[in-house]
């Protein structure tokens, strides 16, 4: 505790605490114990009547005014005892004070004291030793091992480990792969490891980590400063109570005990320090709150807006399917596609570069490759022409067909976006890719309801009909899509109408409107540096369900906060009403106060520590949840298989479809069916004691049972054909057990999915 205490409080506390031990042992030997406690009272009546002064030139309420009036009635009435007990209270309470404060802002100290200020520049002559400052964008950095990276950068090294702690508050280290971006004062729990700069020092995620830390330490409560303004207004009210008293009794001692125990230390302490431990509480979390301000409307927040690229969403195209024309292999176009895009910085080339090689396709080198600005590239792989982008570019100027249009409708219906392949001349396929809604939004968006949020409204500036699916897939009451950064605004401005309105966005387009909302929330991990600077809550870790998370830290901070106060302030009450008729002594009272103040300090401490209703349960290890997910993502091939064979049922004539059948077949059973065995026979046994409750993965195990049976229909009504083509009804239910199997599946993994994140 000594460390988080001022030298310059504890003294005082010990040297007066010394004082009123000395006249006590003075008491005992038959001396005068007057001297000593006079100078305890006349100490920490100069300490008093400075603080007072300095608080009153900055227009603050005078809080210690009551202590000086106090110790100075000690004086003047000769209750040396009682005054040096109050001298002692007083010096005791600046030093509880002062510890109180710093434990709620730990978290926060924390994050200032490791800014990186060292980083090791790998020249032609070794590793030298520079100052962060002196890092530009482009240098070869070597991180060692337990150091922290100095600036945001590109991983060099094949792979490394991670603690992430300090920006995202989870303590299990991240395994990085080589071009991914590293945030700066993430530190490096694995062996050494090489990066490229991205940025300088200043422009780094940490730095405005750091910025955003320091604004959130200067900023005030208006719950503090309604605090400050009460105790002012309590002062007279005091006086007023310990006049009427001495009138009553003839007593001096009574007005001066009501003095003693009038002390307003459980308003003006309790709430700053409630406020800033749940700030703290959130930092450890991920999640910075700038100013105590943003805390308290956090807390009342009922109305939540959300951008949807990059705060619903992940922000990144994904493949979602495979379109090819007659005759063409959709692996083979993928491949080609993804040859001529590793040329491209476009993001949604690297996405299909990405696909590809998941898939474990050979990507060959393009060559003669250029960019058509806004329509994609052309070039070649192969020795093959190819041309990946717009439908105009890769159609090489052939007219539209019915094949095309029924693509593009597709796109309108399920609102996705496309890149479109042509190969020699002729337009092959496209490539169908998705803005994927987050693992994690459903839970949180049923989270924030919990939570007290009423009304949920998702803006975007996709077209309405694309806004619109995304917002179907996840309940929120309205969704206004074509929205320009003004549209964002005025949609903000009249929300506030229904209440206290939080936006929530990521990019650049959302900072005015997160600007005009009460509360701006900016997705901080890979959102743009104008959104964080204009959010008044900042999530630091890549997760979307850390702001339900946020919103009940600020509720309970704020309930405790005006817990502390009322219960303080009652006992306070309770103890001058019987020190005005006589029944508390002023030794006696000031004791009491001082048992009061501790106890709603205390209980303001609590709002460090997490919600017991909401502490969590035992998890997966982050590592097993990404390879259950990652055991998806390998097989979503199978499904694009399974969707392309019922649609070529649609296509082919009867006699081409028993290949794609029997393959289709093969693939169901050798790679889809063993997942899914394995699963029910041994993850979901595992996975139950976590989830908790009677049977939690029945609902689960029913899809398994389902997945089971459709595949064993299809493989019987594969089998019955033989040799013999498929006559119309038999082409139907072979449709429709395809398309029912490829539905249940895709159902089936989202949910578990759903699961394992929420789990890790």
């Amino acid at each position: 505790m000594g460390s988080w205490i001022s030298n310059r409080n504890l003294m005082l506390t010990a040297l007066v605490a010394g004082l009123l031990v000395a006249g006590g042992v003075a008491w005992l030997l038959g001396a005068s114990p007057a001297p000593p406690w006079i100078a305890a009272i006349v100490m920490m009546l100069i300490v008093a009547t400075v603080e007072t002064l300095r608080a009153l030139w900055r227009r603050q309420a005078g809080i210690d005014l009551l202590a000086l009036l106090t110790m100075a009635g000690t004086l003047v009435l000769a209750e040396y005892l009682a005054g040096a007990v109050i001298a002692f209270m007083f010096a005791s309470g600046r030093m509880l004070e002062e510890y109180a404060g710093r434990r709620a802002r730990k978290a926060l100290t924390a994050l200032l004291e490791r800014a990186p200020r060292l980083a090791h520049r790998l020249t032609a002559a070794g590793a030298e030793a520079v100052p962060v400052d002196a890092v530009a964008v482009g240098d070869h950095l070597l991180v060692k091992p337990g150091e922290i990276v100095p600036v945001d950068g590109l991983l060099s090294s094949s792979s490394a480990q991670l603690d992430e702690a300090a920006l995202t508050g989870e303590s299990v280290p991240r395994l990085r792969a080589r071009g991914e971006r590293l945030a700066s004062g993430v530190v490096n729990a694995g062996g050494p490891l090489e990066m490229q700069a991205l940025a300088t020092a200043a422009d780094s995620t940490y730095a405005g980590v750091v910025r955003m830390v320091e604004q959130a330490q200067a900023g005030e409560a208006p719950f503090t400063r309604m605090a400050d303004r009460y105790a002012l207004l309590f002062t007279p009210l005091v006086l007023l109570i310990a006049a009427l008293a001495w009138a009553y009794s003839g007593e001096p001692v009574r007005a001066l005990a009501v003095l003693v125990v009038a002390t307003p230390c459980p308003l003006i302490l309790a709430a700053p320090v409630a406020i800033v431990a749940a700030i703290s509480r959130a930092a450890r979390r991920g999640i910075l709150i700038k100013n105590g301000a943003a805390l308290e409307q956090l807390a009342r927040v009922n109305v939540m807006l959300f951008d949807k690229t990059g705060t619903l969403t992940t922000g990144l195209a994904r493949l979602v399917a495979i379109e090819v024309r007659a005759g063409v292999d959709a692996d083979e176009l993928l491949r080609l596609a993804a040859s001529l895009d590793q040329v491209s910085q476009h993001v949604t080339a690297q996405s299909l570069v990405t696909e590809a090689r998941r898939r474990t396709l050979a990507l060959s080198l393009p060559q003669g490759a250029q960019e058509h600005a806004g329509e994609g590239l052309r070039g070649r792989v192969d020795g093959r022409e190819v041309a990946v982008g717009s439908l105009a570019l890769a159609s090489f100027g052939g007219e539209a067909d019915a094949w095309t249009a029924s693509v593009l409708e597709r796109m309108e219906l399920e609102g996705l976006s496309g890149a479109f392949v042509g190969v020699d001349g002729r337009l092959a396929g496209v490539l169908l890719l998705s803005d994927q809604i987050r693992l994690d939004t459903p839970r949180a968006l049923r989270e924030l309801r919990r939570a007290g949020v009423r009304r949920t409204v998702m803006l975007s500036g996709d077209r309405q009909e694309i806004a619109e699916a995304v917002a179907t897939a996840l309940g929120v009451d309205a969704v206004l899509g074509e929205r320009s950064p003004a549209g964002k605004v005025e949609a903000v401005t009249a929300e506030r109408a229904n209440g206290v309105t939080a936006m929530a966005g990521d990019g650049i387009n959302d900072a005015p409107a997160l600007a005009a909302a009460h509360v701006g929330i900016a997705m901080g991990a890979r959102g743009s540096a104008a959104s964080s600077e204009a959010g008044d809550v900042v999530l630091l870790v890549d997760r979307f369900d850390r702001l339900p998370e946020g919103l009940r830290i600020a509720q309970r901070g704020r309930r405790i906060a005006l817990q502390s106060v009322v219960v303080g302030m009652g006992l306070s009450g309770v103890a001058m009403g019987f020190a005005a008729v006589g029944l508390l002594a002023p030794v006696a009272g000031a004791v009491l106060q001082e048992g009061i103040d501790v106890a709603v300090i205390l209980n303001a401490l609590r709002a460090l520590r997490s919600d017991p209703e909401q502490r969590r349960a035992p998890r997966l290890p982050p590592e097993l949840a990404q390879e259950l997910r990652a055991q998806h993502e390998r097989l979503h091939p199978v499904l694009e298989r399974i969707e392309r064979a019922a649609k070529a049922l649609n296509d082919r004539e009867t006699t081409d479809v028993l290949p794609e059948l029997d393959a289709v077949a093969e693939v169901i059973a050798q790679r889809l069916l063993p997942h899914e065995r394995e699963d029910e026979a041994q993850l979901y046994p595992k996975l139950a004691p976590i989830v908790g409750g009677f049977d939690p993965l029945g609902s689960m195990s029913r899809g398994h049972r389902e997945i089971f049976c459709l595949a064993r229909r299809l493989d019987q009504r594969i089998a019955a054909l033989g040799q013999a083509p498929p006559d119309e009804r038999q082409l139907q239910e072979l449709r429709r057990l395809l398309f029912e199997l490829d539905a249940v599946l895709r159902l089936h993994f989202a949910q578990e999915d759903e699961l394992y994140f929420n789990l890790e």
